[in-house]
């Protein structure tokens, strides 16, 4: 009998199985590349309703896909299993995936609304004359403190991390060069140091600060920093942004020694099978009225100048959010320093989440 009875419940599973997969083909049946838009993005990364926008403008079907670090995002694409169109990486990354010849150039002739960048975030060094990526999104990264629960202290400087009164507080992202960043800023060297003997001394460094972390995780932080159960973290600004929406006892910091500003810019992967319909989703994207509600979804800031014009002042005006040239100039931007070196930066952050007890 229950022998029958699995073999029953067998079948209504395989059933299932096989509606659902009926219907999802059903989706894109009769559908070419020409039809079909597939984009691989970051997590919580693009105003969805936007996706649905750009369906109805254009009659292609977006296929969403989401990915959380660079390095998993191209490897994905080298090995070239899924045809992706569209893809958001990371300046250091956009350099190595042009190196690995995994990139196809924009051809702007089909971009009009390029005109919208505001020319400082074009014709950087990751990507001259954006020969191969354009500009989304843009931040810094920084400190994400309780102003309520740590009175007093404003993270002024990377070195205030180490305050013994902070001990089993400190939450970090676990990111190599965010981490070693820390280390390497606070001693006033170059976020993209290649020298061994300045990667050890901030390693060094940042094991003296162990007693006083409490966590290295990823997209936990947010609520831990939100519900209270957290109080000072190593964070994104765009992820800071969402925190301080939903608790207003938070406020975010850029340390005065200067941090990183990175830059995700959109790209065509060459396993791309809609080059035309790429195009069509990039200056989609550029739209001064979609980059800003696109803006107010994510948190993060938009390069889009025309965008800011239609965006709440408050939040444009926050230099926590849009820094000024001033201070941006005190910010660096990764590099990408080569597989044997990163695979160093690797090793070394290693030995520091091993000395956390």
């Amino acid at each position: 009998m229950k022998s029958l009875v699995r073999y029953t419940v067998g079948i209504i599973l395989v059933c299932a199985i096989l509606m659902y997969a009926a219907s999802v083909m059903d989706q894109t049946s009769g559908k070419s590349g020409k039809d079909i838009l597939t984009i691989y993005n970051w997590g919580e990364y693009i105003d969805p309703d936007l996706l649905k926008q750009f369906e109805k403008e254009t009659g292609i079907h977006v296929i969403y896909e989401t990915f959380d670090s660079n390095e998993a995002m191209m490897t994905k694409i080298e090995q070239g299993g899924t045809s992706y169109d569209i893809s958001m990486p990371s300046e250091y990354t956009i350099e190595q995936m042009k190196e690995r010849e995994l990139l196809l150039p924009i051809d702007y002739k089909q971009i009009p609304n390029i005109k919208n960048i505001d020319e400082d975030f074009l014709n950087l060094d990751f990507d001259p004359k954006n020969k191969y990526s354009v500009p989304y999104f843009w931040g810094t990264v920084g400190i994400v403190y309780n102003s309520k629960m740590l009175k007093g202290q404003n993270f002024d400087s990377w070195d205030d991390l180490w305050d013994p009164s902070l001990k089993g507080k400190v939450i970090l992202v676990d990111s190599a060069r965010e981490v070693l960043g820390v280390g390497l800023n606070s001693m006033g060297k170059s976020l993209n140091s290649t020298d061994t003997d300045e990667l050890k001394a901030a390693t060094d460094k940042l094991i003296k600060m162990a007693p006083n972390v409490k966590a290295i995780i990823g997209d936990e932080v947010t609520q831990l920093m939100v519900n209270g159960d957290a109080s000072v973290a190593l964070t994104w600004s765009g992820q800071a942004a969402d925190m301080m929406y939903e608790n207003e006892d938070l406020t975010y910091n850029v340390p005065s020694e200067g941090s990183n500003l990175w830059f995700d810019n959109m790209v065509i992967p060459k396993t791309s099978k809609n080059v035309a319909g790429a195009h069509k989703f990039i200056n989609f994207m550029l739209d001064p009225e979609v980059a800003a509600q696109n803006a107010d979804y994510v948190g993060y800031s938009t390069p889009n100048k025309a965008a800011l014009k239609l965006m709440d002042p408050e939040v444009v005006n926050d230099e926590r959010y849009y820094p000024s040239k001033e201070v941006r100039n005190n910010l660096h931007v990764y590099k990408n320093l080569g597989k044997e070196k990163i695979g160093e930066y690797n090793e070394f952050f290693l030995k520091f989440k091993m000395s956390i007890r």
